[in-house]
């Protein structure tokens, strides 16, 4: 269910730094949920987002986003590839948890979306991505706010479902994360973990669900839906074509990395050529990540 490993106070406190200084980077107080700004987050870091639907067997994906590096006219090029055959609210946290990666150099990178895997700098970056997404001291802050305390082992289940939708639907953090956060910080038992942690979120004629269809409709559906978007930010395209422009990149990449988004270089007033087979090698980017990990 949780995370075998166990993060030192010393690692927590890093992870914690690091998130506020983005932020602060950013021009975003604590206060302020990233939530939608997530991709104009990517456009400041001159990150370059590829979105593709990776499906894999029983509708689960085999991975979730994927950090890459490319080298292109002597200037380094930095792409997330996000799976988006997964739930947004999912995808919008596995961008969140690239960002750690990208932070500390950690080279190209691929998350699964299980999180089965015990490994300390993959906890690291889940923990970095909660933190982004919603503070600690946010959340500390909205418990206290809600119930005059900051210890909630007497607080109904249903109480409990109905804060965490408010919370889900405002800062975007997937709920099994929040439950996550709740038990971290010290708010919830362990029984009451289990027991919140055990709840199927997806289930549309679950008691979850049908709290967040009645709470917070719009942003509830979008958040749990799987988008299976093909493309990038209008910006990122922009990144391609200065680069293409500016001799960074040549014909065959400028070509194949526009493949990706299910456009091409005439799109644009250029006409150029490139092969099927290089048109397929780029697009089977993903798969050989994954069969490498």
């Amino acid at each position: 269910m949780y995370r075998k490993t166990r993060l030192s106070d010393q690692d927590i406190e890093s992870i914690r730094k690091l998130a506020r200084d983005l932020r602060r980077r950013l021009g975003l107080s604590e206060e302020i949920p990233i939530a939608n700004d997530m991709y104009t987050v990517l456009d400041k870091l001159e990150i370059i987002l590829l979105e593709l639907p990776i499906e894999a067997e029983n509708d689960k994906p085999s991975f979730s986003a994927v950090l890459l590096y490319s080298k292109e006219g002597g200037e380094n090029l930095v792409f997330i590839g996000l799976n988006t055959a997964d739930y947004f609210d999912k995808q919008i946290f596995a961008i969140a948890h690239e960002l750690y990666h990208f932070y500390t150099r950690t080279g190209s990178h691929l998350s699964r979306s299980d999180g089965e895997k015990d490994d300390v700098n993959e906890a690291k970056a889940d923990w970095f991505a909660a933190e982004l997404l919603l503070p600690e001291e946010v959340l500390r802050r909205r418990v206290f706010e809600e119930f005059g305390t900051y210890l909630l082992r007497d607080v109904q289940t249903k109480t409990l479902l109905r804060f965490i939708v408010r919370l889900h639907c405002t800062w975007w953090l997937p709920y099994r994360s929040l439950v996550k956060r709740l038990w971290e910080i010290h708010a919830i038992t362990a029984q009451q973990y289990e027991n919140l942690y055990d709840i199927d979120e997806r289930d549309r004629e679950g008691e979850y669900y049908r709290i967040g269809r009645s709470t917070q409709n719009d942003d509830f559906i979008r958040l749990n839906t799987v988008t299976r978007t093909i493309g990038s930010s209008p910006s990122a395209i922009e990144t391609i074509l200065r680069n293409f422009e500016n001799g960074l990149i040549d014909e065959d990449s400028f070509a194949e990395i526009l493949g990706l988004f299910n456009k091409n270089p005439s799109d644009y007033g250029y006409e150029i050529s490139v092969s099927k087979d290089d048109l397929d090698e780029i697009s089977d980017l993903f798969e050989d990540e994954d069969h490498e990990s």
